[in-house]
């Protein structure tokens, strides 16, 4: 049973929440190779080498910190650390904005990486307000609402990016200080009291956080194969922009509107499929539906030779983007209440150690392929490199793909507080 029951207002605020939030995202994915080209004055290939860096800057403090922060609203509840982090954003955006130098864009980029708590608070407040049926559909909504926020930010950010490359972190700084006033004073706690627990120093890291849920190996497994997932996932926001400016030559507003594409494909998929397909096939051959997609889409990409290419591949990449609530939701069924925050907290830090290593791993792939004097010319490599990695988390994630509605949604046998 949920902490409290399902609370159409409370998932539509969250829905809202992440939507702006990931406007915020989205409007400066067009203007980071112009932004770095003129801070650096280095060619493309080059720069994507510095947007990688940003990028791990930014998920090693969500890795350190995630857990940090998924346990303290275990303690404090989900509203202060929801708006922690949307002021701190606000904050992150404006910095960068201001920016005169590579410095100073790190110092931004480390400071929204300590407030990447969004997903996990934002997630353990979907497991506080959903029954255990219903959490995989639900978790679909922070999809959904990212997804949104990737159709109207790429949109805006490539427009604004016609006026300059700074233009849209001022945006994103005033649409992050908005959603922080309207959380002020709109948005509900839904941890109750009896399933809060104290604050513990112990598990309150990556390796704590760790220590805890292994307890529960099915989960363990499956963060396992989530972290290969991930690693090769995040191949879009590392090195799309520069990716499709080298080879298709697209202006920021082309970029722009790719992603609302992307965007509107995820909102559909994670919003509204996951809410068809998830009831009806379980959440273990969900996520074979998901992983099976990002496959196709993955082999699309890697030798893809015009921009309607990368057009169609948005068809299977969007349905892919269904493999991350069924993950989610197969580790939540199998995780006490008073945990959930936790176990949100671990997920965030496993995907910032992901994107550690996938940022670097991509640009700097894309950066030897793709350089002038390169070996073999092949910007694709590094989608050819994700399909190795998600072939490989299907692999492991095996035993899960056949479950249906009735074993993919009940708890881990033994499951209690750890």
């Amino acid at each position: 049973m949920p902490s409290n029951p399902p609370n159409r207002g409370a998932l539509g605020f969250i829905l809202v929440t992440l939507i702006i939030n990931s406007m915020g995202i989205g409007l400066m994915m067009p203007v980071m190779p112009s932004l770095l080209t003129e801070l650096t004055q280095l060619p493309v290939s080059e720069a994507a080498r510095w947007g990688g860096a940003l990028s791990v800057i930014y998920a090693l403090m969500q890795f350190v910190f995630g857990p940090t922060l998924g346990n303290l609203s275990d303690r404090f509840g989900r509203r202060p650390v929801l708006l922690v982090s949307m002021f701190t954003m606000a904050v992150d955006y404006l910095v960068m904005a201001l920016s005169w130098n590579l410095l100073v864009l790190f110092i931004g980029r480390t400071i929204s990486g300590v407030a990447g708590a969004t997903f996990s608070a934002a997630s353990a407040y979907i497991a506080d307000v959903s029954s255990k049926k219903d959490r995989a559909k639900n978790f679909g909504l922070v999809g959904a609402g990212f997804g949104v926020g990737f159709v109207l930010g790429p949109m805006i950010g490539g427009f604004l990016g016609e006026y300059g490359p700074r233009a849209p972190f001022f945006a994103a700084a005033a649409l992050s200080f908005v959603n922080f006033l309207f959380g002020y004073f709109i948005l509900p706690e839904t941890l109750k009291q009896e399933n809060r627990r104290p604050f513990d120093w112990k598990r309150a890291n990556p390796l704590g956080a760790l220590k805890q849920i292994a307890k529960f190996p099915a989960v363990r497994t499956l963060l396992l194969a989530l972290f290969l997932f991930d690693i090769g996932h995040y191949v879009y926001p590392a090195i799309w922009s520069f990716f499709t400016q080298e080879k298709f030559a697209w202006t920021p507003a082309d970029i722009g509107l790719s992603l609302a594409l992307v965007g509107v494909g995820f909102a559909i998929a994670q919003g509204y499929l996951i809410r068809v397909i998830e009831p009806k096939f379980g959440s273990g051959r969900t996520l074979f539906i998901g992983l099976s997609a990002n496959l196709v889409a993955m082999t699309g990409l890697a030798f893809a030779e015009s921009g309607w290419m990368a057009y169609a591949m948005i068809v299977f990449a969007s349905l892919g983007a269904l493999a991350t609530p069924a993950f989610t939701g197969l580790m939540s069924n199998r995780i006490p209440d008073n945990a959930q925050g936790e176990l949100q907290g671990l997920i965030s830090a496993v995907a910032g150690l992901s994107m550690v290593i996938s940022p670097f791993v991509m640009t700097q792939t894309f950066a030897y392929f793709s350089a002038p004097g390169a070996p073999v010319y092949f910007p694709g490599a590094p989608f050819a490199l994700a399909w190795l990695l998600i072939l490989a988390a299907m692999l492991i994630a095996l035993p899960f793909l056949k479950l249906g509605n009735t074993l993919s949604d009940s708890a881990e046998p033994g499951n209690r507080t750890p």
